[in-house]
């Protein structure tokens, strides 16, 4: 192309200028609506497992032991339903973190991949992706159980 087909530019913006048109566009943050989203959303998930573990111990007869357990299986298996039926992805939308540091965040974790690939059968599919994401996490929680198993061992 030649040279003297091309024009100066006709807009001169300082950078000032620049940062302040910048700073006009961008959307305001909601860091307070997004902090009391997830406070809320991660309470009621902690709620839940509270009355869980009340009903597991006054009405199941479980010790004080054994009920949180049941209750950390109980929510994990809520997650991977509420997964499943593409409600927990919603609760997520709108609690942010309150939905996924939960132990029902790690069953949506756990499941979202899984469903992804279901398409390329149980086996290689949906089996083959839950063992990607579950692998390091199973591999580092029994070596790390091991190790501390062995401290705690050692220091007795």
């Amino acid at each position: 192309m030649p040279k003297q087909n091309l024009r100066t530019p006709t807009i001169a913006v300082t950078p000032e200028e620049y940062k302040q048109l910048t700073q006009n566009a961008m959307p305001k943050p909601t860091v307070l609506k997004n902090t009391l989203m997830a406070f809320f959303v991660g309470g009621l998930i902690c709620s839940i497992g509270q009355i869980l573990n009340n009903v597991y111990i006054r009405y199941l007869g479980l010790s004080a032991i054994s009920a949180p357990m049941a209750v950390t299986a109980t929510l994990i298996l809520l997650g991977a339903l509420l997964t499943g039926f593409g409600i927990y992805d919603t609760i997520v939308k709108y609690g942010g973190a309150g939905g996924i540091i939960p132990v029902s965040g790690f069953a949506n974790s756990m499941v979202s991949p899984a469903l992804e690939y279901k398409r390329e059968g149980y086996v290689l599919g949906t089996g083959g992706k839950l063992f990607t994401v579950a692998g390091p996490i199973l591999v580092f929680g029994i070596a790390s159980s091991i190790i501390v198993g062995l401290i705690y061992l050692l220091i007795r």
